[in-house]
C-alpha cells in the first residue's frame, strides 16, 4: 500500500474517532465476526490499511490479533496478517521518510542523527528470523480471569527481519565508560499528559549482544505501518513489549532505567515459573523478559473431525526464547502416552519450528496434546500457571479430535 493511501485511510478513520465519538471500526467495517473460545469472546474481523481482516480487540489504539489458521500456512507470518499491539493511542499518522531521523544520544562520545538512507547504506545489513509475541498472548484463557486485553493465541508472529545491528550503532556513537542501560523511544505517544510515555530499556551487555537490531524491513518489504514503520527495535527471544515501534530515539544512560513501563508495568513474579496462586500478594516482581517454550496444533481446531482408521497428518509449530526446539511430542490419549514428531526446517533458534506426525485414530473422541522441549531441557507445564497480569501462558495445549 502506498504511503499516501495509508495516510488517507487511517487518518480519516482516526479523525472520525476523535471528532464524533465514532470508532475506527466504523471507518473499516467488520467483514465478519469470530467467537474466541472463552467468555465474551465475540470479536469483529476488521481490515485496516495494509492488513487483511484481523481480529480486533480495540480500535483506539488499534490492537489486532492474527486469526489462528494463518499459522498453518507457512513458518513466516505474512506482513498483512501480523498482529498489531499499541500501548498509547496517539500513533503517528504521517511520517516523511526523507526527513525521518534516528537519534542516538546520552552517554556517548558522538551523538548522531541518522537518516533512513544512512542506516541502509552506511551499515552492514543483518537478518534474523524471530518470533514477536505479546506478553499477554492467550490471556483470555486465564482462570480466574485477569484484567487486560482478552487475547486468544494469535498475538504472535514470526518474520524475517532485516536492519542494522544495535551494537554497530552503539559502536559508531562510542559508548562511554560507566554506561549501564540503553533506552528506546518511538513516535507514538500518550493522549493525556499524566499518561507515561512509552519507553523501554535493555542493559548494555544485552543491547550489544549482536542480535538485537534496528529493523527497517520485514519479510523482504518495508515494515508495515502498523508494525512500526519505518524502524522498530527487534529483541529476539524477548516479549514484544521491548520491540519498540516507530523507533526514533536511542539513549545510553549511566544509571539503571526506572521508567514506568519497566519499573511498574510488564512485571512478573520473581521466581522460576513467573507464577503465583490467585489471591497471593506481597511477592517480589521482576521485569518480564524471555519467552518460555510453547507449541500448538495448527491444522485442526478444537472439536474438529477426521476419518477414523485412516492415516491423518497432524501438524503445528513450536518455539522458545532462543535456545531452539529439540523435540515435539504428541499424545493421542490425553497425556497417557507420547510419541515423537518430525521437525521441519530450522530457520534459526528464534523462529517458529514446524512439526508434523502421521496418526491413525479409532472411531471416537480423542484428547490430543502437544508438548515441546528446547535444547536446554525446558518444557511446558501440563496445567496452566497463573499470575496477576495474565502473562506468559505456555501450558500443554489440548484439542478434542473426533474420528468418524
Amino acid at each position: 500500500m502506498k504511503r499516501r493511501d495509508f495516510l488517507g485511510s487511517i487518518g480519516s478513520a482516526f479523525g472520525l474517532a476523535a471528532l464524533g465519538g465514532s470508532t475506527v471500526s466504523r471507518a473499516f467495517a467488520a467483514t465478519d465476526f469470530v467467537e474466541l473460545p472463552f467468555a465474551n469472546g465475540r470479536r469483529p474481523l476488521v481490515a485496516y490499511p495494509g492488513k487483511r481482516p484481523l481480529i480486533q480487540l480495540t480500535a483506539r489504539p488499534p490492537q489486532l490479533e492474527t486469526p489462528f489458521d494463518v499459522f498453518d500456512e507457512d513458518v513466516l507470518t505474512p506482513n498483512d496478517a501480523f498482529f498489531v499491539r499499541y500501548h498509547l493511542a496517539d500513533i503517528p499518522l504521517s511520517i516523511d521518510p526523507e526527513n525521518f531521523a534516528l537519534n542516538i544520544k546520552g552517554h556517548v562520545d558522538r551523538p548522531m542523527s541518522l537518516s533512513l538512507q544512512e542506516l541502509k547504506s552506511k551499515f552492514e545489513p543483518i537478518e534474523i528470523v524471530a518470533v514477536n509475541q505479546c506478553s499477554g498472548n492467550s490471556r483470555g484463557f486465564f482462570e480466574p480471569r485477569v484484567a487486560g486485553g482478552q487475547l486468544a493465541n494469535g498475538a504472535m508472529g514470526n518474520a524475517r527481519w532485516k536492519g542494522v545491528s544495535l551494537r554497530a550503532l552503539l559502536d559508531r556513537a562510542g559508548v562511554q565508560a560507566g554506561a549501564k542501560d540503553v533506552t528506546f523511544g518511538g513516535l507514538d505517544g500518550p493522549m493525556l499528559p499524566e499518561t507515561p510515555d512509552f519507553a523501554k530499556a535493555l542493559d548494555l551487555d544485552h543491547a550489544r549482544d549482536g542480535e538485537v537490531m534496528v529493523a527497517y524491513a520485514m519479510n523482504g518489504e518495508d515494515l508495515p505501518w502498523l508494525n512500526g514503520y519505518p524502524l522498530r527495535l527487534i529483541v529476539p527471544g524477548f516479549y514484544g513489549t521491548y520491540w519498540v515501534k516507530h523507533l526514533n530515539e536511542i539513549m545510553v544512560t549511566d544509571q539503571s532505567f526506572e521508567g514506568y513501563w519497566i519499573a511498574k508495568a510488564y512485571r512478573i513474579p520473581a521466581n522460576s515459573c513467573g507464577c503465583t496462586q490467585p489471591g497471593q500478594s506481597g511477592f517480589a516482581s521482576a521485569p518480564i523478559n524471555r519467552f518460555n517454550v510453547r507449541s500448538f496444533i495448527t491444522n485442526f481446531k478444537n472439536d474438529a473431525t477426521c476419518r477414523a482408521e485412516n492415516e491423518t497428518t497432524i501438524k503445528g509449530i513450536a518455539f522458545d526464547g532462543g535456545f531452539g526446539i529439540k523435540q515435539v511430542l504428541v499424545s493421542l490419549d490425553n497425556g497417557l502416552n507420547w510419541r515423537a514428531t518430525t521437525l521441519g526446517d530450522d530457520y534459526g533458534k528464534y523462529s517458529f519450528r514446524k512439526w508434523q506426525a502421521i496418526i491413525q485414530l479409532p472411531k471416537g473422541t480423542h484428547s490430543i496434546k502437544v508438548c515441546a522441549t528446547n535444547q536446554i531441557g525446558q518444557s511446558q507445564p501440563m496445567h496452566p500457571l497463573w499470575n496477576p497480569p495474565g502473562y506468559m501462558r505456555n501450558c500443554v495445549e489440548t484439542i478434542q479430535l473426533h474420528a468418524v
